[in-house]
């Protein structure tokens, strides 16, 4: 056999060299300890023997010696095998670390460039021609809204957001680690597992992503286009008598977005927070079915404390002003704040609450309409008198109070929510 044989059956046969030392040690450790033992000296005369009788020899010491010896010869052998095996064993360790390291880098996800699809009635080639055709629809605090008409009769509406101006915008020293406009490979690729989650999102009261184009400055996300507008203009048309709204009706709206929430809560893994729930983003399908749009959007952009002059602020919980971390209590904070806007018919950034009587806002106003005993002089007129048990619409507004409880701990998870407005018809 040639030198580097043995070696190379080593390399390549790591579990049976290690066996083979292993055994190697047990048959050194078992060896006989008899030639280390010094033998037995004489017994002692009894006292009635005779002090004249003959001693026996001395025994000689050469032999102990030879034993001690080879004791330690063995120790010391014993010692170089196990430390060989122990250096044998990190070596191991050590190379499967490298190479797990190396799988890894080798599996990430490439960060992708240019339109992404999720959904085969969406070509990718077919979007990123007809972006530059897409209509504005409206501009909001994060982005613009586009409506855009694909091949195959497809509708769909596109958000655009400019990633250079949220940086700018940004109130934080320093790029939040999910912020796509940092230009690092690894914020890129943490953003594009958020929108991977949110495109297998699938509950009928929550839009999922069909598709999104990343360029250098924006990002376009495309979501099914809802003709029948948001909460937000159809709330519009009710206060101008445009559009009459039962409370039936208003009550299906709110139901609906507390089951969004929940699938978003409790039904997603991992969980997704929606961080900008308003009535601007709950769409509503035919027969006033609610969407939730803009889910977790905001998390892709923002990390400071959101701005109190924008409008989206009145739907934002108080602790959010005193730190940027959100939980599920702030959506449910807003969800209080969509169901007290159905329940009254009022916007709360009418100057109603600017004064006195609006107490500052609609969260207050309505826990002061409370503590006077008039609740029921806080339900929008327009549904005051229907067929309906007017006890059950003042339940709704207390509901609407728990989850404007100034602390988080006192507000209802989402999933209670969904029973607390399904026991409502049973009060």
């Amino acid at each position: 056999m040639a030198p580097g044989a043995g070696t190379a059956a080593a390399a390549k046969n790591p579990t049976k060299t290690l066996a083979a030392t292993l055994l190697l040690v047990l048959l050194l450790a078992d060896l006989p300890l008899c030639a280390s033992q010094p033998p037995l000296h004489s017994q002692p005369l009894p006292a009635t023997q005779s002090p004249a009788a003959p001693l026996p020899p001395p025994q000689p010491r050469a032999p102990h010696a030879r034993a001690g010896g080879a004791a330690r010869l063995r120790r010391i052998a014993l010692g170089v095998l196990l430390g060989s095996l122990a250096g044998f064993l990190l070596s191991l360790a050590f190379l499967y670390a490298i190479r797990v390291a190396v799988l890894h880098a080798g599996n990430a996800p490439a960060v992708a460039r240019g339109p992404v699809s999720f959904t085969p009635q969406i070509s990718p080639k077919s979007l990123q021609c007809a972006l530059p055709s897409a209509r504005p629809l409206a501009r909001g605090p994060r982005g613009t809204y586009h409506k855009l008409d694909l091949d195959g009769d497809v509708t769909v509406a596109v958000k655009v957001l400019d990633l250079a101006a949220a940086s700018r915008a940004s109130p934080s020293p320093s790029p939040s680690p999910s912020r796509p406009a940092s230009g690092s490979k690894s914020d890129m690729r943490r953003v594009q597992r958020q929108l991977e989650l949110l495109a297998r999102v699938r509950h009928l009261n929550v839009m999922s992503l069909k598709a999104y184009v990343r360029d250098a400055d924006r990002l376009s996300l495309v979501y099914d286009f809802v003709p029948g507008g948001s909460l937000e203009d159809v709330m519009k048309r009710v206060r101008s008598q445009q559009v009459s709204l039962s409370w039936d009706t208003r009550n299906r709206i709110a139901a609906g977005v507390a089951k969004g929430l929940r699938h978003l809560h409790f039904e997603c893994n991992p969980r997704i927070l929606h961080c900008n729930l308003k009535p601007s983003n709950v769409m509503l399908e035919e027969g006033f079915e609610p969407v939730l749009a803009d889910c977790g959007v905001a998390r892709l952009l923002d990390s400071g404390s959101p701005d109190p002059e924008s409008s989206g602020s009145l739907y934002t919980a108080p602790e959010c002003y005193q730190s940027s971390r959100y939980t599920d209590k702030c959506d449910v904070y807003a969800f209080g704040m969509i169901l007290g806007v159905l329940l009254t018919g009022k916007d709360p950034a009418d100057l109603f609450f600017s004064g006195e009587s609006g107490r500052g806002s609609l969260a207050r106003w309505l826990r002061h309409m409370q503590h006077s005993g008039d609740m029921k002089e806080a339900l929008d007129s327009s549904i005051v008198g229907e067929e309906v048990d007017e006890e059950e619409m003042v339940m709704a507004v207390r509901v609407a109070i728990v989850c404007l409880s100034e602390l988080p701990a006192d507000r209802p998870s989402s999933d209670e929510l969904v029973a607390m407005l399904a026991q409502l018809h049973s009060f």
